[in-house]
């Protein structure tokens, strides 16, 4: 049951367990909740516990308490979440994994018909086949221009219809129609629109980031910072090996042109000399990667198999 009191009584109290949980957490998921019922939510509430907990409430309550509690603790932070606090959202404590806790608030999405002025989050499709409604019933599909025929004294749809598309209000039409299908093309549920991790504000898209993303996107900076480098001269640390290639290419270059020589522009000397030393070379090093490749294969063979226990192991005959 619900803490009864007065309306000032009960803002103390939510004042109260709101600031507890910002003490508590260091994590927190700001979540729309547009056309979540009261028994969907409460079984989100069980389903996340006890690592996640759930508050709903006012956002003008909510602003208050965080704009006192960063005033009191010192903790200023959290007034990164106030911006967040626009529209039917709430807030999801936690302390477990946040891609693992937005992966669990997904299973709760509950299946809604379409409502009469509701926007639809998704294209409706109308699919091909026998509808089970009675001829009478032709007028609903002729409203609409959904192609049908009449097989067996039943209404069949002959072609899959785009009947509402994202975005658009749902019609009575539409809605009476859906309705008489049995069709609920909607699902509803909590939906995480930003993340709070102790001062850090992020679009939820940052959760589903893997270890090769970010190596990665890492990588294609390191090449941008090293071209611009190149480009303009400037030394750095990413494009000090391409410096080094390029001066060495530039030096082999004259040592090819003059006299001038140092040790490792001889072997490439002796290559433009006699082109057949390079085949050689070539064919020397192949020989000798399958070599070790034979080796290792022969190694595995080599390897004592695991004896197989036998029955005087055991103890026993098979005829005792």
């Amino acid at each position: 049951m619900g803490f009864k009191g007065t309306k000032a009584e009960k803002k103390v109290a939510y004042d109260r367990k709101m600031c507890e949980l910002l003490d508590q957490f260091s994590q927190v998921l700001v979540c729309v909740a547009d056309n979540v019922g009261s028994k969907q939510l409460q079984g989100i509430r069980k389903g996340l516990r006890p690592e996640s907990i759930v508050l709903m409430g006012k956002n003008t309550m909510m602003k208050r308490t965080v704009r006192i509690y960063a005033e009191k603790s010192g903790n200023t932070a959290y007034l990164n979440i106030i911006p967040l606090l626009v529209g039917n959202v709430g807030l999801i404590f936690t302390k477990g994994d946040l891609k693992e806790v937005r992966e669990e608030i997904a299973k709760y999405k509950v299946g809604a018909p379409a409502r009469v002025g509701l926007v639809a989050p998704i294209d409706v499709v109308v699919p091909p086949g026998n509808t089970g409604l009675d001829p009478s019933q032709t007028s609903f599909f002729q409203v609409l221009n959904i192609p049908t025929k009449i097989n067996k004294g039943t209404v069949e749809i002959i072609a899959p219809v785009e009947l509402i598309r994202k975005g658009e209000k749902v019609g009575s039409s539409e809605a009476a129609l859906l309705a008489k299908l049995g069709i609920r093309p909607f699902s509803y549920g909590l939906i995480v629109q930003s993340v709070y991790d102790n001062g850090s504000v992020f679009d939820p898209d940052v959760l589903d980031l893997t270890e090769d993303d970010l190596i990665n996107r890492f990588a294609a900076g390191v090449s941008n910072v090293a071209a611009f480098s190149l480009a303009i001269g400037y030394p750095t640390l990413a494009a000090a090996p391409h410096a080094f290639v390029n001066c060495y290419k530039n030096v082999l270059a004259i040592a090819l042109e003059t006299q001038y020589s140092f040790p490792q522009a001889e072997q490439v000397k002796e290559f433009l000399k006699d082109p057949t030393k390079f085949a050689v070379a070539a064919v020397s090093v192949a020989v000798e990667s399958a070599a070790t490749s034979v080796a290792a294969a022969e190694e595995e063979e080599k390897k004592p198999e695991p004896e197989e226990e036998s029955d005087e192991d055991m103890g026993f005959s098979l005829f005792d």
